[in-house]
Formats: structure tokens, C-alpha cells, sequence
């Protein structure tokens, strides 16, 4: 879980539970730490005029294959990357037509750049997925028939397109910190909750573990028409006790599919879901995004990892873990201070 901010409000919708300010908790179930804050790119800025399209998907893969309306061009795709579709081209990877880089509509007033952002997220092969353009966004949004965008603030939304999925994908590298090991490891990296955890989002996706492959993206899928079964939860306890979790739905659902191995390099296929909220706004105006990213409950392992890391994080609360570890590090630290008074002593003799 995590939460993001940019810097005008857009017209999504509104998160299940307040979003923390400052230093405050994240919201109720979520299994985030507060360490996951940080300042969004200097252009994230979405002005009010600015839809974000329903399901827009966060990549596009780096080649763009010409549509089968018009002529063949050097640009083609594999056939596990390609397959025909009414509109031309689909990506099996994001299942979504490919995406024109050309500005070849009537209802564009300005011209958007071409260049396509790398993102940080590891393809299966080991190279980079490419985040779309802006005229890519702005073709996938008239293509989805907001004729009416705003061209000024394509670049924006990009922008803060862009920021969201690295959020994301760092929270899922976190998740893989924790469990690629097996449960067992799984187990000891949560027993101390998310505060005495060593593991953080913002830790950053640098993998360390050399033993151990890092986790790649194999491909990905928008379902914004589909809640997820936890997100229909909290719709339901929305109307059951509406003063404590008054909600709107999540404007955005993603499934993200990542290849995990172990250390003796068996790797398999595990399914990441991600609900996209927007909380309240800042006092000054900035809305606060934040993402509840966990694996699909597919198998008693997805399972047991998400139970391991609530549950790990609810005993150290509920056990008093924090003040334990506040007086284990004062413990070590007075230890650490007889040791060198000791010291001192010697080496004055």
C-alpha cells in the first residue's frame, strides 16, 4: 500500500478512508508503512480540465506495430507479443490494441511529444518496459473517445501516470523482499510488523539479494469495470457503517503478473492486484493518490503471504512490539555506551 501526491485535483474518485497527513498511520487493513511518502515529478500536475480515461493501461511496449488498416512498415512484433484484433494490432502483454505515435487527429490543437519515458520495471527478457507518450496517451484517449481532452495537460497526466506504476511497482518489489524466500523467511522479515521491518517501499527496486532473481513484469492488464473482491468489501462495510468507511470505489484496477524464482532458479507466474484510490486533497490543494497493491488470493501461498504480513503487523501492534523494540535499542544502546566507558578506562590505565 502506498500513497502518492500531485499538485491540482483531478476528477477521479474519492478513497475509501481519509488519507493520512504528516506523519499520520495509512488507512485501517492497509499494510503499508509510514516511510512510503514522497514528492511527485515536477510535472505532475493534472488541471481540473483533465480526464484520466478508464483503464488507461500503464505501458506500452517498445514497438508499435503499424494497425493492419494501413500499410506495413520496419516496424513489427512477435507473434507471442502480436495477434489481430477489429482495430488492427493487440498486445497480448497489456491487452490493448497498440498505440499510434503520430499525430494524425483533427481534434489536436497542439503538438505532444513523441519521446517515450523508461520506466524502472524489468521486462521477462531483462530489458525495460517504456512508459507511453504523450501523444500515445492523447491517441489512446480519443481512440477511447474523450474527444474533449485537454491537449494542454496530456503531458501532465503522463507524468503522474508515470509516478503511480513506479509506486506501484515498488510496492510489489517490497512484497517479493519479503516472500521470495518461501514463507518461512516470509514469516520472520514480517513477525516484527511493518515498523520493525528492514524492508520498505522506499527502500526503492534496486533487487539486492544476489542469491535470488529479481522479479520481472511479464505483462499486465486494466480492469477498471471489475472491483476486487477486497474492494467490494469495503463498499459493503461503506453502507454498513458509513461513518467510519464512507467510500467511493477505486477509480482504477490493474493485474499485474510478475515472475518470482527461488534461489535454486524455479520461477513461476504470480498475479499482483492494485486498487487506485484518490484520498481528500492537502490544505493546499494537491490531491493524494494511494495504491493497496497484494497478490491475488490464486493459491494457499498468495494466501498465507497475505495473511502472514497482516497478521505479523497486527500482533507487534497489538502485543506492544514498538515499545519492546524501543527498549531493546535503549538496552543496546547502553551497552554499546559501558563498552566504550570501558574502554576509556583502559586505555587510561
Amino acid at each position: 500500500m502506498g500513497w502518492f501526491w500531485a499538485d491540482t485535483k483531478p476528477t477521479v474518485a474519492i478513497a475509501p478512508h481519509p488519507i493520512p497527513k504528516g506523519a499520520a498511520s495509512p488507512p485501517p487493513g492497509c499494510p503499508m508503512h509510514n516511510s512510503i511518502s514522497a514528492s511527485p515529478p515536477p510535472k505532475a500536475r493534472l488541471p481540473d480540465a483533465a480526464s484520466i480515461p478508464a483503464g488507461a493501461c500503464p505501458y506500452v511496449p517498445p514497438d508499435t506495430p503499424t494497425p493492419a488498416s494501413q500499410p506495413p512498415s520496419t516496424s513489427t512484433a512477435s507473434p507471442q507479443t502480436a495477434a489481430p484484433s477489429s482495430g488492427g494490432l493487440f498486445n497480448l502483454l497489456n491487452n490493448m490494441p497498440f498505440l499510434a505515435n503520430t499525430r494524425d487527429s483533427a481534434h489536436q490543437t497542439q503538438a505532444l511529444p513523441l519521446d517515450r519515458e523508461t520506466s524502472t520495471i524489468p521486462k521477462s527478457d531483462g530489458s525495460l518496459w517504456e512508459y507511453p507518450s504523450p501523444q500515445q496517451m492523447y491517441n489512446a484517449m480519443l481512440r477511447k473517445g474523450y474527444t474533449d481532452t485537454d491537449v494542454s495537460a496530456v503531458e501532465s497526466m503522463v507524468s503522474v501516470h508515470n509516478y503511480l506504476n513506479e509506486g506501484a511497482w515498488a510496492e510489489i518489489v517490497e512484497w517479493e523482499r519479503r516472500f521470495s524466500r518461501g514463507l518461512a523467511t516470509g514469516w520472520q522479515n514480517c513477525k516484527r510488523g511493518e515498523e520493525g521491518t528492514v524492508f520498505s517501499a522506499m527502500t526503492g527496486v534496486q533487487w539486492a539479494d544476489k542469491e535470488v532473481a529479481e522479479p520481472k513484469l511479464v505483462r499486465f492488464t486494466g480492469r477498471p469495470g471489475e472491483l476486487t473482491p477486497k474492494a467490494q468489501m469495503m463498499q459493503i462495510l461503506a453502507k454498513a457503517w458509513p461513518a467510519k468507511y464512507a467510500s467511493e470505489p477505486p477509480f482504477d484496477r490493474h493485474d499485474w503478473f510478475v515472475r518470482r524464482c527461488d534461489k535454486e532458479g524455479a520461477c513461476k507466474e504470480l498475479r499482483y492486484v492494485i486498487d487506485y484510490y484518490e484520498g481528500p486533497p492537502e490544505p493546499t490543494g494537491e490531491p493524494v493518490f494511494y495504491l493497496d497493491v497484494r497478490p491475488a488470493v490464486d493459491g494457499p501461498v498468495q494466501a498465507a503471504e497475505r495473511a502472514l504480513r497482516w497478521g505479523g503487523d497486527v500482533w507487534y501492534r497489538a502485543s506492544g512490539g514498538s515499545a519492546r523494540e524501543a527498549e531493546r535499542q535503549q538496552e543496546e544502546a547502553q551497552s554499546a555506551l559501558k563498552i566504550v566507558e570501558e574502554q576509556t578506562q583502559r586505555r587510561r590505565m
